[in-house]
C-alpha cells in the first residue's frame, strides 16, 4: 500500500517540530527538523527532488510520525537525540560524543592553571574549547613557561614545605611556600587570562612598560624575566600561521567529498588565535553531498556543544528550511546572536582555505590507510588459506597480577578499523586465581553466549592472545556452544620480541610463523596489541578499585561503626587480616559469630 501523502498533509501542523519517515517494516528511514512540519514534510513529494539519495528515500516511505514542539531549538534538540538512538539509514550520522577540553584556572586565593574536560561552571575561569587534548596541554606548557603559574592539585599545594622541581626549572614561581607574594602572583594570572582571551598586544604592552619600571629601580633581574616573557609571547605569535588582530570567537566548518568519501573539517579560533583542526568523518554518507554534509554537522554538533557568535562554512547549506531552522535555533542555545555564513575579509578566507586543505590531505590519508588495510588482509587470508580476507576479527586477551583482579578483553576490528563500540571487557569470577586457560574460557562462553541463542554476528577470525593450551580452552568453550569457530592463539616469541610470534591453531595443524615483514602478521600485531592495552587497563582499574576498598564493606553485619572500631583496634586493614578470630572477638561490639565470619571472609 502506497502512502497517501496528500491525505498526510492536510492534517499536519505548522508548528515547529520533528518528523520520522518509516518503512514498511517499521524500520526509521529517515529523521528530520522542520521550523514549519507541513512546509517542510510537504517538500519532499514535489516533483523535482534535489538528489537521487532523496528520491529512493521517498519511494520507501510508508508512514510518517511527527512530534511538534514549542520551539525551533527543541525542534533541533529532539532531532539530534533521536538521530542518536535510532541511526536512521538516510542520516548522515556524526559519531562524537566526546566533550571538547578547555583550559582552567581556579578561582581558588592562588589559581591553579588545569587541563578541563567536561561541562564548565561557575567555580572556575574556562578558555577554549580546544579541539584536541595535545593543543591544551601545549597552551599550558606555554603558561608555565611564560607566567610560571602553578598547575599542583590542591592537596599537594596546601601541604608542600619545599618548591617542587617545577620551581627549579622555571616552570612555576612557587606560592606554596611563599615564594611570590599573593598580589604579583594575581598580577601574573590577570595578565595570563588576557593571553587568553586573545589580547596579545596588551599582555605584551603591559609586559614591555613593567620591564621598562624595573630597569628605571635597577632591578634588572626582574627586567630579564620580563624580557624574556615578551620573546615567549612573540615566538608563540610567530607560530601562528593565521592571526586575527581582532579578539574574535569563530568555527569554520568544511566539507569535501571525493570518490565515495566525505570530510568535515572543524577549526576553532579563539581569542584570534587558530588552535587546531579536527576530521570528522560521517557515517550514511557515500552518497551525500558536501552542502548536506555541513547542514547536518551544524545540526548536531550544535546540539551537543556551545556556539560561537561566529561559524563560517564551505560550501554553504542549501537555502532550505533545514538551514533556516539552524541559525535561530543556534543563537537561543548560545544566549547570544550566532551568525553562520561564508568567508570575508583575507583573514577569514584563509582560515577558510586551510581547512579545506585540512580535509584533503585527511580524505588522502584515509584513502591510503583503506588500501592499505585491504592488502593486509589479503595478505592474511593467503597466509592462513581462508576461502575470503576476513571482514571481522576478535582478539581475546587476560590481564592479573598474580591472579589479583583478573580481567578479559574482547577487542574487535571490522571496516578496516578497530571497532571500539564492540568492545567488551569480562570481570572473572569464580576461578582460580591465575589459571589463564579458565578465564580464557569463561570469557569466551560469556562472550558468544548470545551468539549461540541466534544473537550477534560471529567473527570471521577469532584470535586468542595465548599458545596451545589457550586455544584449547577456547575452543572448548565454542564446541559447548554449539559453535562452529576456530581460534587461532598469537603466542609470543622468544624474549617476547614483535616479529616472532607463532600463529597455533586448534587440532593437530601445524604452527606457522610468519616473516616479521609480513603485511598479515603487523595487522594481527596490531589488533593483539590492542587487546593486550584494553585488558591492562581494565585489570588496573579493577584493582585499584579492590585496594581503596575496604573488604570489610562486603560482609554482612559488620557496619561502619564496626568498621571503625576494627580499624582503630588493629591499625588498618591488614592488620584485621591477620588477627585471629579470638583476637577479632575482643574487639568490642564484636561477637563470636561475627569475629568467625569476618575472619572466613578475609582468608
Amino acid at each position: 500500500m502506497s502512502f497517501d501523502a496528500k491525505a498526510f498533509l492536510a492534517g499536519l501542523t505548522d508548528l515547529p517540530g520533528v518528523y520520522r519517515m518509516l518503512a514498511g517494516d517499521g524500520s526509521v528511514l529517515y529523521v528530520g527538523k522542520a521550523k514549519n512540519l507541513r512546509k517542510r514534510v510537504a517538500s519532499y513529494f514535489r516533483e523535482n527532488l534535489p538528489s537521487p539519495r532523496i528520491a529512493h528515500m521517498v519511494g520507501q516511505i510508508a508512514a510518517i510520525e511527527t512530534t511538534a514542539t514549542r520551539t525551533e531549538a527543541e525542534a533541533l534538540l529532539l532531532e539530534n537525540n533521536l538521530i542518536k538512538s535510532l541511526a536512521p539509514r538516510y542520516n548522515i550520522i556524526f559519531r562524537d560524543d566526546k566533550s571538547y577540553p578547555y583550559i582552567m584556572l581556579t578561582r581558588a586565593e592562588f589559581p591553579r592553571l588545569a587541563f578541563f574536560r567536561g561541562a564548565p561552571d561557575r567555580r572556575a575561569d574556562y578558555y577554549g574549547p580546544y579541539p584536541s587534548s595535545w593543543a591544551v596541554r601545549d597552551g599550558i606548557h606555554l603558561l608555565q613557561k611564560t607566567f610560571r603559574l602553578r598547575t599542583c592539585e590542591e592537596a599537594v599545594f596546601a601541604n608542600r614545605s619545599r618548591p617542587c622541581l617545577l620551581y627549579q626549572i622555571r616552570r612555576c614561581s612557587a606560592p606554596c611556600v611563599g615564594l611570590i607574594d599573593r598580589d604579583s602572583y594575581a598580577a601574573d594570572v590577570q595578565t595570563a587570562a588576557l593571553f587568553l582571551e586573545g589580547k596579545q598586544q596588551e599582555v605584551t604592552r603591559r609586559l614591555a612598560q613593567a620591564m621598562d619600571d624595573a630597569s628605571a629601580r635597577m632591578a634588572f633581574e626582574h627586567a630579564a624575566m620580563l624580557r624574556d616573557r615578551i620573546q615567549s609571547l612573540r615566538q608563540v605569535q610567530e607560530k601562528q600561521f593565521v592571526t586575527s588582530a581582532k579578539a574574535t570567537d569563530v568555527d569554520v566548518i568544511v566539507a569535501v567529498a571525493e570518490s565515495g568519501l566525505l570530510c568535515v573539517n572543524l577549526a576553532m579560533i579563539r581569542g584570534g588565535r587558530h588552535l587546531g583542526d579536527r576530521q570528522f568523518f560521517p557515517g550514511n554518507a557515500a552518497e551525500s553531498s558536501a552542502p548536506e554534509a555541513v547542514a547536518a554537522f551544524l545540526r548536531q554538533h550544535y546540539a551537543a556543544h556551545p556556539p560561537p557568535r561566529r561559524i563560517l562554512v564551505s560550501p554553504a547549506p542549501a537555502a532550505d528550511a533545514d538551514s533556516e531552522v539552524t541559525a535561530a535555533a543556534l543563537s537561543e542555545f548560545a544566549g547570544h546572536p550566532v551568525s553562520t555564513g561564508n568567508a570575508r575579509g583575507a583573514t577569514e578566507k584563509a582560515w577558510v582555505a586551510m581547512a579545506l586543505q585540512n580535509a584533503g590531505l585527511a580524505l588522502l590519508a584515509r584513502r591510503q590507510s583503506a588500501a592499505q588495510q585491504e592488502s593486509r588482509l589479503l595478505a592474511l587470508r593467503d597466509a592462513l588459506g581462508l576461502d575470503e580476507a576476513p571482514q571481522r576479527i576478535e582478539c581475546f586477551d587476560i590481564s592479573h597480577t598474580q591472579g589479583e583482579a583478573a580481567v578479559a578483553s574482547c577487542v574487535v576490528y571490522e571496516g578496516g578499523a578497530l571497532k571500539k563500540s564492540d568492545y567488551r571487557r569480562f570481570n572473572m569470577r569464580d576461578i582460580t586465581p591465575g589459571d589463564d586457560y579458565a578465564a580464557i574460557a569463561q570469557a569466551v562462553s560469556r562472550r558468544y553466549a548470545g551468539l549461540a541463542g541466534g544473537e550477534g554476528r560471529a567473527p570471521d577470525l577469532l584470535l586468542i592472545d595465548g599458545g596451545k593450551g589457550q586455544v584449547a580452552a577456547a575452543r572448548a568453550a565454542l564446541v559447548e556452544l554449539g559453535l562452529d569457530l576456530e581460534p587461532i592463539g598469537v603466542a609470543k616469541g622468544e624474549g617476547r620480541k614483535a616479529g616472532l610470534e607463532t600463529l597455533v591453531f586448534a587440532g593437530n595443524r601445524e604452527p606457522l610463523q610468519l616473516p616479521p615483514v609480513h603485511p598479515g602478521l603487523h595487522l594481527i600485531q596490531e589488533i593483539r596489541d590492542e587487546a593486550h592495552r584494553f585488558a591492562v587497563s581494565g585489570h588496573r582499574a579493577r584493582r585499584g578499585k579492590a585496594r581503596r576498598t575496604s573488604h570489610l564493606e562486603d560482609i554482612p553485619g559488620v557496619g561502619l561503626a564496626r568498621r571503625k572500631a576494627l580499624i582503630a583496634c588493629f591499625g588498618g586493614i591488614a592488620g584485621v587480616r591477620d588477627a585471629t578470630a579470638d583476637q577479632l572477638a575482643e574487639v568490642p561490639g564484636i561477637s563470636r559469630q561475627q569475629a568467625e565470619a569476618i575472619y572466613a571472609a578475609l582468608h
